[in-house]
């Protein structure tokens, strides 16, 4: 079996921001330490909840070797390093393992909407010029792009290809995915709400962005899951489950940081062309806030 990056909750880390715009370090420095206190089993930055899309190339190498250093080899750090220029992406990878990265989140190529055995080259070229393993980003509802079981069972013969975080949603392609690419190839949910249905049928973990909010109750309802109590493990799933939908009420990360401002942290606005909530989604996710007694 492949290296095993991590096992658990990992999350998908916010960028937080002052007011002018910029990065607020310190306070992503309250976070992680926040996150690891609370017992989150991996730090994802500069993925999509990152809001990596809008940091400059400058930024997104600061962000990651602030975090580097900051959890201090605590927990697994993870950096979302994709493009849809395969150079630039393999550029990100090779800066993020020069910085001292565990692993290398690298989401499908967008927008040029490549064929499948355009993925496989795409993602060959990077794994073979990379010391530092790979995880597989599917998400085709933000890329227009998705991985197909086959492709996966393709890429998961690559030494150096080692997980997949699978947000496509579609728990019978996860299945077939599992089936085929057996334990070359580790599969972290990506989607909140599906966490426990995605362990019961081989999954490791997930990287969330629920877990910004409630790293503790994340990782307590995977750990409960692992350690065979699945009944209190899927009653977490249900009972966060409005919670975490509210956290998708409208485009990821806006109401996840808008929720951690209203816990207590600074983290700001999202950059444009993200625009702040709504009045409606506002009282939407302060209602959920308030009905899990975390505001």
């Amino acid at each position: 079996m492949k290296k095993v990056i991590f096992k658990g909750a990992g999350v998908a880390l916010v960028t937080p921001m002052n007011e002018d715009g910029s990065v607020n370090y310190e306070e992503l420095e309250r976070l992680i330490n926040f996150q690891i206190d609370n017992g989150t089993d991996a730090i994802i930055t500069c993925g999509t909840t990152g809001e990596s899309a809008t940091l400059t190339e400058e930024e997104h190498s600061k962000v990651i070797e602030f975090t580097v250093k900051k959890v201090a080899g605590r927990i697994p750090v993870i950096a979302g390093t994709g493009s849809n220029n395969t150079e630039i992406a393999l550029k990100h990878s090779l800066e993020a393992e020069k910085l001292g990265v565990d692993g290398l989140l690298i989401v499908t190529p967008y927008y040029n909407k490549t064929s499948q055995q355009g993925l496989i080259e795409h993602y060959t070229y990077i794994a073979d010029r990379v010391h530092t393993p790979i995880i597989l980003y599917n998400v085709p509802s933000r890329t227009g792009v998705n991985i197909k079981p086959e492709t996966y069972q393709t890429l998961a013969k690559h030494e150096n290809i080692v997980a997949a975080k699978e947000a496509s949603g579609d728990i019978s392609a996860v299945a077939k995915i599992i089936s085929l690419c057996g334990d070359d190839l580790a599969i972290y949910s990506g989607n909140d709400d599906q966490i426990i249905p995605m362990l019961a049928i081989g999954g490791l973990g997930v990287i969330s962005v629920f877990s910004n909010i409630c790293p503790k109750e994340c990782h307590t309802m995977i750990k409960e899951f692992f350690g065979g109590n699945t009944e209190a493990a899927a009653k977490m799933q249900i009972k966060y489950l409005e919670l975490m939908n509210a956290m998708f009420c409208d485009v990821n990360p806006v109401p996840v940081k808008e929720a951690l401002n209203m816990i207590g942290f600074n983290c700001g606005e999202c950059r444009m062309p993200l625009y702040r909530l709504s009045d409606e989604n506002h009282r939407k996710v302060k209602a959920m806030l308030e009905k899990h007694s975390l505001i």
